[in-house]
């Protein structure tokens, strides 16, 4: 059970590294340039890093021992805690950091790729790994 629970070490590295990032003063995140704005940068960075951030816990789990019917729990668990961390980070940025705000649209962003990062696992990685267990 020791190396299971060792398999989470980069899920835990990167939500410390995500904190850093998403509680920093509003004054030291990088304005984006005019064409970044555009293209909606930031709620693309915001997908990213919550997306990678749900691959990093959901994969241990996948490449567990434990029963289908587990790790599709197992997954959906992960998938909504991280939801509502998306959620509560963006009422820490308003009431608790400097120069950031609440945005629905960055929580919409967090949810999109929280829910990519779900149907890459379950109906990709998951399926064509069903018996392979890391050791």
């Amino acid at each position: 059970m020791f190396l299971f629970k060792k398999k989470f070490v980069p899920g835990i590295i990167w939500f410390l590294i995500m904190c850093v990032l998403l509680f920093m003063p509003g004054s030291d995140v990088p304005k984006p340039d005019n064409w970044m704005e555009k293209i909606f940068f930031d709620k693309w960075v915001h997908s990213g890093i919550f997306g990678l951030l749900t691959l990093l816990w959901m994969w241990p789990v996948a490449k567990s021992n434990l029963s289908n019917k587990q790790k599709k729990i197992n997954f959906l668990i992960i998938a909504f805690l991280f939801i509502a961390w998306g959620l509560s980070t963006e009422f820490i940025q308003k009431y608790y950091c400097t120069s950031r705000g609440f945005d629905l649209w960055d929580w919409a962003a967090d949810t999109f790729g929280i829910t990519v990062a779900y149907f890459i696992i379950r109906f990709i990685i998951y399926p064509k790994n069903k018996s392979v267990v890391i050791p």
